[in-house]
């Protein structure tokens, strides 16, 4: 029979009575029951399988599908006679916190919590239970009280052993997304008391519960949600628990590739798709990518990086501190960088710590591993990654990010103003557009409360050259050097056609400590120190001739700017 390359697809029986492309992932069940552990959390990032692996333990495992062993047979599961005997024996709770968002949590999980009551209504027609047992279970609905919402699936899992004879598993997809929106809209506080009571309840005091397994992009801190779950393993990107279960190997990537016809793009795949590492495990490929590409007869394209909302990642770039601005430029330059990594997300960090960045960011698989070092003898420090971009489409999601920031408002139409002035040589209109770009673009890549205008042109700097990176890209190399405090900026703006303008760019902020009075004389410090350390030695030696560089120095004060030629410069 003809396999169909379908998308959306998340849940198993649905996949397998529809004959839709799948790689057997079913050892993944034998792998998660054998390790034994009481509550598994497994986190992946976005379209890994996830919640197709949930479906499959449900599919395998649920009362609901006694005696469907037709979904199994052939399947690496079926492989095992002992686990052959479990198929369709226990009581299974599957949760998704997916459409758990923005303001409504608590309205929209005492729905999901509602229906999945209204799943098991039928135990209560048997005599086992009494008539305040109905009473408490049709008091379960949207309408709910928060104290009976954080109970609820404790009292269900309770009501399922009664009726079966045996403890339930418990699933959870996407335990994670309330947290994120959360942190997004502003009322952190209010989601984390209200699911921290709600996992305690579920997973560390409910006796009726014999496994339980939770998936997600990150892995929040214990103390954030997860407090007393001392029973629960965490599995993430670094563990070797699970390595090949979740995103497809290159193996069968290749395969997959063979069987429809397009062998020969393996190497175009490969740079496009390829480099996400869990544990050990290297060349891993995320699945939805993959079966977008065949089933789109081997059109190259960012399909992962389009599935869902970035808002979070956005956020957090956009709002970050020079540090992080300065690496993403880096990044987009395709060069990686060194940090300490802590695994566990503590959201309340995310404003003010660069490595909880990064480390929302490999969790989210935006960034690999591509080198470490180990915890020092007496691991009182971190272990310190080498991280870069995924891969090409990850490249082309960050710099398409970065452009967007750029089409809002009137910020779009001053930076290309800015720039048609630049490629003219036109100071006086360089100077216009700029102080309106300055301006739109000091506010919008603030952070704080209380904004200081010191570092006004610290973060428009790197703002600034993140939008020059990405529109000029198609012509230039941007790259940008920072020395050393504020004020002290170098931009080079390289052309691939030796024959164009190349430029240097000096930024500073007026210094009254260092006799600077007016941003004349700030301007004139900037162009100095572009002669005096001679910036353009490098573009000589690429071949760039000395009447074809142009030098500029930028002068701010608060959110003013002036900007000066090189006098060695013909006149614009």
């Amino acid at each position: 029979m003809e396999v169909k390359h379908g998308l959306g697809y998340q849940n198993y029986e649905d996949l397998m009575c529809n004959h839709i492309f799948y790689i057997d992932k079913t050892d993944f069940i034998k792998e998660w029951w054998d390790y034994a552990d009481k509550v598994t959390l497994v986190t992946r990032p976005r379209r890994f399988g996830k919640t197709l692996n949930m479906s499959t333990v449900e599919c395998f495992f649920s009362v609901q599908y006694e005696g469907r062993s037709d979904l199994f047979e052939g399947r690496k599961v079926w492989e095992d006679e002992t686990l052959r005997g479990l198929q369709g024996t226990y009581p299974v709770i599957f949760l998704n916190f997916a459409g758990v968002k923005a303001q409504e949590m608590k309205t929209a999980m005492k729905s999901m919590i509602a229906c999945t009551f209204k799943k098991f209504e039928y135990i209560m027609k048997s005599s086992l239970f009494q008539d305040d047992d109905r009473e408490y279970y049709a008091s379960v609905k949207k309408e709910m009280t928060d104290e009976t919402a954080v109970t609820a699936i404790s009292m269900l899992s309770m009501y399922l052993e009664k009726y079966y004879h045996k403890k339930v598993i418990i699933l959870l997809d996407e335990y994670d997304t309330p947290m994120q929106e959360a942190w997004i809209y502003g009322y952190w506080e209010e989601a984390a008391a209200f699911l921290r009571s709600f996992f305690v309840n579920t997973f560390k005091t409910n006796d009726s519960m014999e496994r339980g397994l939770i998936t997600g992009i990150t892995r929040i801190s214990k103390e954030s949600i997860f407090s007393g779950l001392n029973h629960l393993e965490v599995v993430t990107t670094t563990s070797d628990k699970y390595a090949a279960s979740f995103g497809f190997t290159e193996e069968e990537v290749f395969g997959a590739l063979d069987a429809a016809g397009l062998g020969a793009h393996k190497e175009g795949v490969r740079k496009w798709y390829d480099g996400f590492t869990f544990g050990t495990c290297t060349d891993i490929y995320n699945p939805w990518s993959i079966i977008c590409f065949i089933g789109k007869k081997g059109a190259y394209a960012a399909y992962w990086a389009n599935t869902s909302s970035n808002e979070l990642v956005s956020s957090l770039i956009q709002t970050g501190n020079a540090e992080v601005k300065k690496i993403v430029e880096e990044l987009l330059d395709g060069k990686s960088f060194v940090t300490p990594m802590d695994e566990q997300i503590v959201f309340q960090q995310l404003n003010g710590s660069t490595n909880a960045v990064w480390s929302l960011l490999l969790a989210s698989g935006y960034l690999k591993i591509v080198g470490r070092e180990p915890f020092g003898e007496d691991r009182t420090e971190y272990a310190k990654y080498t991280l870069a971009l995924t891969n090409r489409e990850v490249w082309f999601m960050l710099r398409n990010m970065v452009k967007d920031w750029f089409g809002k408002d009137d910020v779009p139409v001053y930076y290309n103003e800015f720039i048609n002035a630049l490629l003219h040589d036109n100071v006086r209109r360089m100077n216009t557009f700029m102080n309106k770009v300055a301006l739109h673009t000091f506010s919008y890549f603030d952070t704080g409360n209380k904004p200081s205008e010191e570092t006004h042109p610290e973060r428009f700097y790197h703002g600034f050259v993140l939008g020059m990176i990405v529109n000029l890209s198609d012509r230039y190399q941007v790259t940008s050097n920072r020395e050393s405090g504020y004020g002290r900026y170098d931009v080079m703006i390289e052309p691939f056609d030796k024959n164009e303008k190349a430029f240097i760019f000096e930024f500073k902020v007026l210094d009254t400590d260092d006799d600077e009075r007016t941003l004349e004389d700030t301007v004139a410090n900037a162009l100095a120190q572009i002669e005096e350390k001679r910036y353009e030695t490098a573009l000589i030696a690429r071949g760039f001739a000395p009447g074809n560089i142009r030098k500029y120095g930028f002068g701010f004060q608060g959110q003013r700017c002036l900007i000066g030629e090189s006098v060695s410069m013909p006149g614009a």
